[in-house]
C-alpha cells in the first residue's frame, strides 16, 4: 500500500515550516512568544513520546518527533537570545492551564477525555502568541505559519479519509490545530496589509519632509510650511520589554522610545528614527488610539528642522544624554521627565505630548522599572 500523498504534504509542510522559522529566528526576523513555545515544546515532546510507544513504525511518529525536536530548538534559540523577564499574568495562566491539561492527560484512564483535554489546551497555548501578533504582527512575520496551516489542512484531510463513522471528537485536534495556526497566519497577513497601506503614505511624507544633515548628523526637515497641531507622521516599530532592549547602544543603533515603565518602541527603519531632540521642540509625540504620532507644537516653517523633547516619554532614571541642540533653553543634560521643571512638565501635559504613563503629576516619581541600559529615550542619537 502506497503512502497517502496528503501525509507527505503534511510532513514536508511541517518540516519546511520549522526550517523557515528557525532560519528567521537565527536572523532575528521574528520575535516569538516564550510562553507559547515553552508549552509547545513540552506538549509536542509528550505527545511524540506517547505516540511513538504505541505506533513506533508509523509515519506520523516521525512527523511528531521532528516537530518536538524543532519546537525544542526554537525554544532554546528564544531563551538564548533574550534576557530573563517574568511572564505576564495571562502568560502564566496559559502555561499553568496547558501544562496542567498535559498532566491530567497522562493520568487519565479514559482515552477520549484525555484527548479532549489536549484539544482544549491548544488554543490556550496559542493565546500568548495571538496577543503578541495582534499587538505587533511583525513579531511573527514568517511564511512558516502558512506552511504549518497547509500541513494541518493536509493532516485533517488524512483524518477525514480514515474517519469512516468515527466520532467528531477524534477530528477535534487537527481542526483546532488548523484554526490556531491559521489565526496567526491571518494576523501576520493583516499586519503586512496594514504595513503596505502605510507604505502608500510614504510618498506623501517624502513630499512634506526630507532627511538632511545638521551639526549632529542626520536630521529631518520640513519641505513645506506646517500648521500648529498638524500630524506630521507616525512613530512605529516593534514593542519590546525593557529587559529585551540591547545594552550599550550608541550612534545609529540608539533608536528606542520608552512607552511604558517597562516597554520600549524599537527602530522602524523609517524617517521617525531620525528625528532629533531639542530642548525647545517644535513637535512632540502624541499617543492616540490609532498609534503614536509626531505632531506640530507650533507653526513650522519650510526648511526648518523637526525635533521633539526626548524627556517627554522617559522615566528611566539611569539614562542621561549630553545635549547639543543649541537652543537658547538647552538643558545641557537630558534625563527623565521628572527632571524637568514643574512648569515645563505642565506645558507638555497641556500640549498632550507626554507618554500616557507620565501624564499624572504623581506618575513622574515612578520607581525605575527598567534595567540600566545605555539607550536613548528617542529614536535618534546626538551623533552618527
Amino acid at each position: 500500500m502506497g503512502i497517502d500523498p496528503w501525509i507527505m504534504v503534511a510532513l514536508v509542510a511541517n518540516i519546511a515550516g520549522y526550517a523557515v522559522y528557525l532560519r528567521a529566528l537565527r536572523r532575528d526576523l521574528v520575535e516569538p512568544n516564550r510562553a507559547s513555545w515553552l508549552i509547545w515544546s513540552i506538549g509536542t515532546g509528550v505527545e511524540a513520546a506517547t505516540y511513538a510507544a504505541v505506533n513506533p513504525r508509523a509515519l506520523q511518529t516521525i512527523v511528531l518527533l521532528v516537530s518536538a525536536l524543532a519546537c525544542i530548538l526554537v525554544m532554546l534559540g528564544i531563551w538564548r537570545r533574550s534576557a530573563w523577564a517574568s511572564p505576564s499574568r495571562s502568560e502564566t495562566a496559559c502555561i499553568v492551564a496547558s501544562l496542567g491539561a498535559l498532566v491530567l492527560w497522562l493520568g487519565f484512564r479514559d482515552a477520549f477525555w484525555a484527548h479532549m483535554l489536549v484539544v482544549a489546551a491548544v488554543p490556550v497555548s496559542f493565546w500568548p502568541t495571538w496577543v503578541a501578533a495582534r499587538a505587533d504582527p511583525q513579531r511573527e512575520r514568517s511564511p512558516a505559519w502558512g506552511l504549518w496551516t497547509i500541513g494541518d489542512l493536509a493532516t485533517l484531510l488524512v483524518a477525514l479519509g480514515v474517519a469512516h463513522g468515527r466520532s467528531v471528537g477524534e477530528l477535534a485536534y487537527p481542526i483546532v490545530e488548523l484554526a490556531s495556526h491559521a489565526a496567526v497566519w491571518g494576523l501576520v497577513l493583516w499586519g503586512t496589509r496594514r504595513r503596505s497601506a502605510r507604505a502608500l503614505t510614504a510618498t506623501a511624507i517624502a513630499e512634506r519632509f526630507r532627511v538632511g544633515t545638521n551639526h549632529l548628523g542626520k536630521a529631518v526637515f520640513a519641505n513645506t510650511a506646517i500648521r500648529e497641531g498638524a500630524r506630521l507622521f507616525p512613530f512605529t516599530g516593534p514593542r519590546l520589554r525593557a529587559a529585551r532592549v540591547p545594552q550599550q547602544l550608541l550612534g545609529n543603533s540608539d533608536r528606542y522610545v520608552q512607552v511604558t515603565p517597562d516597554e520600549y518602541m524599537g527602530p522602524s527603519g523609517r524617517i521617525d528614527d531620525l528625528v532629533n531632540h531639542s530642548c525647545d521642540p517644535n513637535a512632540g509625540l502624541r499617543f492616540a488610539d490609532d498609534g503614536v504620532w509626531l505632531v506640530a507644537l507650533r507653526d513650522i516653517a519650510a526648511g526648518e528642522e523637526v525635533a521633539w523633547d526626548y524627556s517627554t516619554t522617559l522615566s528611566e532614571s539611569n539614562w542621561h544624554m549630553l545635549c547639543q541642540c543649541r537652543a537658547p533653553e538647552c538643558r545641557r543634560v537630558i534625563g527623565n521627565f521628572a527632571g524637568l521643571p514643574p512648569e515645563r512638565q505642565e506645558w507638555f501635559r497641556a500640549k498632550g505630548v507626554v507618554a500616557p504613563y507620565l501624564r499624572r503629576r504623581d506618575d513622574t516619581t515612578l520607581p525605575d522599572a527598567s534595567p540600566s541600559v545605555a539607550v536613548g529615550a528617542g529614536k535618534a542619537s546626538i551623533g552618527f
